[in-house]
């Protein structure tokens, strides 16, 4: 069965916490991140079968009512969008840098997921709403030319949300940027 990654985000962390154990009381899924982020605001990340991810996340959707901001499931997530989420990523050589910034964490996990199978980059990092005033940002690294592919594509996939709010590549970087991104 295909892998999926759904995400819930919440208005209320009190509701968040209540919804989010709704969820995973609610089927065959594990518990990828639940936390407050900025401003005030709770996310909340499960994975599993496509099937059973849909399903926690309805049940999110009717525990938190009028609290919930925005709901997605990506299925056939990307390989390399989890561990990039959860800081767990290698950090090779930069060959060269893309970062791209949304208003919104499911935004830049929907962006990654674009990116990553887009070109043959690879994603060193997605940061979530912490210390951000909400909006996150993901960071990949790659040959120039598969890193604007990739930026590209990313716009492309939320073109219709608007919730990119800037992006750069960088070829070369400076090896002391390097520093400024682990």
């Amino acid at each position: 069965m295909d892998k999926a990654l759904g995400f819930i985000e919440f208005k209320t962390i009190p509701v968040g916490v209540e919804a989010t154990d709704e969820m995973l009381k609610a089927g065959n899924v594990e518990l990828v991140m639940s936390s407050a982020i900025c401003p005030g605001k709770y996310l909340s990340i499960i994975t599993g079968d496509v099937g059973a991810v849909k399903n926690s996340i309805r049940n999110g959707e009717v525990t938190g009512g009028s609290y919930v901001i925005d709901s997605f499931t990506i299925p056939n997530i990307h390989n390399s969008v989890m561990p990039a989420l959860l800081g767990i990523q290698e950090v090779p050589e930069l060959e060269s840098i893309g970062m791209i910034e949304t208003i919104d964490g499911i935004s830049s996990i929907l962006a990654a997921d674009a990116a990553a199978k887009a070109s043959n980059i690879k994603l060193l990092e997605v940061r979530i709403a912490r210390g951000l005033g909400g909006k996150a940002f993901l960071t990949m690294t790659g040959d120039i030319s598969a890193v604007k592919t990739a930026i590209n594509a990313a716009i492309n996939e939320l073109s219709s949300t608007g919730t990119i709010t800037s992006h750069i590549a960088i070829a070369n970087p400076h090896k002391d940027i390097r520093n400024a991104l682990v």
